[in-house]
């Protein structure tokens, strides 16, 4: 063991302040904060480029197909292999859950509800993990994309970085969601795509000061995979630099019936989950199950399979049948559906772009049958694929820059933002949530998007409450109390019965107004019903004060109902408007001056 000389120590202590001063340039440093996004925007590119090739690796391995082709538009895959494979995959994949499990019995905490409620706290071990899960869920076929793993390694990183800068809450939240931005850039090689993405999911509001960072990351994330050419969700597509204004009621039409049909897919996926649970108790008896679903789904068409990326290049490039379309709708919505209940990790992001663009082609088709010689298809199709995502993914915006980013046609982006507008009114209003979203509601998290209310949980009355509260036994005759409290000494007491548990609360002023045939205290208690629990949040608090009319109220520790202490509407209120006032600058950039 080395010997700690006076030498060593002097650089030891260097060493730490240089840490010091570098961590504080950071944090006081916008223009640092940007170059930590660019990084993390780089490493990022470089894990999705690994991540998309590690699950081609697969498809070529396990369904043998050649370099040149993509799993989902493949037509010569044995059925053995389309029935085998994805079955055995879920076996795998329950395999793997197991073996992590014990190493990482917590649930993995994703992006947006660690900035919802964690102040963008995430495990670069979580990264990890669900990044295998989705490779090799991904790998065998199932009909899942890897973007949940690509934004949760984003995430992870920008994380684990800010954190080691100890960066602010504000800022680690931004930082996280430039990770995410960077991740979704790289894996559609669309950046501005990744940072609506990140501004209306992961960081949940748009702010100057979250700007910079955030297109840092992504830009930086899509040169990268540019330069490896990642080509890993690309989706390229051509449309016309002109289109016809009689088209615009169409859209709209068409998004209405893509925010219906996500509502749809999405309570699919809930019911299908629900009833797989409780038919077969046994987690690997569901993800085989699911992977042979998936399989023989495969067997009709292997658009069934994995996240769809080929398949969407072709129903961009071909004329389909509307029989046809409409099946391989069915086809994929169910393959979807079944994955993601089965178990098998991965999102619905790409398979919704899928469905929409199929969606969008059939319904020209019926348009073509009912009005010769109806709308462009392939306008359709780009329509039908920015609404159903935004239906789906909760992303409005950021689907109609992917739009623009693969057409480059301004002229389809008005018709696609008209559509990406009404599905996401019906969703907001007719179901509420997203697919994110609707995942953490069934868990029984109170989470509608990335908008911290992390703080709002972690300000509870136990926090804010005065720990000494004036208490005197209930039975106390009024002469007694007023000679030992007079007024001045305090403004509510709390009353305690016989064993020492709460009975109320008494208003000193009261109490010295009170007529003089009042004869005990317990005779002029309010509020003997209306407690706060140590753990009981802000909001929740502000809600119980108003209900009960009360300017004071008791924090007791639950049923023995033994006092904690004592919270005033006031300080509450004082508490909470200094706690928004703060996020607010944190939000826009403006310093505590």
């Amino acid at each position: 063991m080395p010997v700690l000389t006076r030498r060593n120590l002097v650089l030891l202590r260097r060493r730490a302040r240089r840490g010091v001063a570098l961590r504080s340039w950071v944090r006081g440093s916008e223009v640092a904060i940007v170059a930590l996004a660019a990084l993390i925007g780089g490493a990022v590119g470089l894990l999705a480029w690994g991540m998309g090739a590690a699950a081609r690796g697969l498809h070529m391995l396990l369904f043998g197909i050649g370099p040149q082709f993509r799993l989902s538009s493949a037509t010569f895959v044995p059925s053995w292999r389309l029935l085998l494979v994805p079955m055995l995959g879920g076996l795998a994949l329950f395999a793997l859950n197991l073996a992590l499990k014990r190493w990482r019995p917590k649930p993995p905490v994703d992006p947006i509800e660690a900035n919802a409620l964690h102040g963008g706290r995430l495990s670069l071990t979580d990264a990890a993990v669900v990044g295998v899960q989705t490779i090799l869920s991904n790998g065998v076929g199932a009909s899942v994309g890897l973007e949940a793993g690509y934004a949760q390694a984003g995430g992870g990183i920008a994380s684990r970085l800010g954190t080691a800068f100890a960066l602010r809450r504000g800022d680690l939240r931004v930082l996280v969601g430039a990770g995410t931005a960077g991740a979704i850039g790289a894996a559609f090689d669309a950046p501005l795509t990744g940072a609506f993405y990140a501004f209306e999911l992961v960081i949940g509001t748009y702010s100057i000061g979250a700007l910079f960072p955030v297109i840092a990351s992504a830009v930086t994330a899509t040169l990268v995979a540019r330069g490896l050419e990642a080509g890993t969700y690309a989706v390229e597509s051509v449309a016309p630099s002109v289109v016809d204004n009689a088209l615009y009621p169409l859209a709209l039409l068409l998004g209405a019936l893509c925010g219906l049909a996500a509502i749809l897919l999405m309570r699919g996926v809930a019911s299908t989950e629900a009833l797989l649970s409780r038919a077969i108790p046994s987690a690997a008896l569901r993800l085989m199950l699911g992977g042979l679903c998936v399989g023989g789904l495969a067997t009709v068409s292997t658009v069934a399979l994995s996240a769809g990326h080929g398949a969407l290049h072709l129903a961009f490039i071909t004329e389909t049948p509307a029989r046809l379309v409409l099946l391989l709708i069915v086809v994929k919505a169910l393959a979807s559906m079944v994955s993601v209940a089965s178990g098998f990790r991965g999102g619905l992001f790409f398979a919704s772009l899928l469905i929409g663009a199929l969606g969008g082609k059939f319904f020209a088709a019926l348009v073509a049958m009912a009005a010769p010689p109806g709308p462009d298809p392939l306008v359709m199709a780009l329509v039908g694929m920015s609404a159903f995502g935004a239906a789906v993914i909760g992303a409005p915006l950021a689907m109609t820059f992917l739009a623009l980013e693969t057409t480059g046609s301004l002229a389809v982006v008005g018709l696609v933002l008209a559509a990406v507008a009404v599905a996401g009114l019906i969703v907001r209003r007719l179901f509420g949530y997203s697919f994110a979203t609707w995942r953490f509601h069934l868990r029984g998290e109170s989470i509608r998007g990335a908008h911290d209310i992390g703080w709002i949980n972690d300000l509870t009355a136990g926090r804010l409450m005065r720990r000494d509260p004036r208490s005197v036994p209930e039975a106390m005759e009024l002469a007694a109390f007023r000679a030992a409290v007079p007024l001045g000494a305090a403004t509510q007491v709390v009353l305690l019965d016989a064993d020492g548990r709460y009975a109320g609360i008494v208003a000193v002023a009261e109490a010295h107004a009170a007529p003089p045939e009042t004869a005990t205290l317990a005779e002029l208690a309010r509020h003997q019903d209306r407690v706060l629990l140590p753990r009981t949040n802000v909001r929740d608090a502000m809600a119980i004060f108003e209900a009960a009319e009360a300017e004071a109220l008791a924090v007791v520790d639950g049923p023995a109902r033994r006092v904690l202490g004592l919270l005033t509407e006031a300080h509450l209120l004082r508490r909470y408007g200094e706690e928004v006032e703060k996020r607010r600058r944190e939000e826009t950039g403006i310093g505590p001056g």
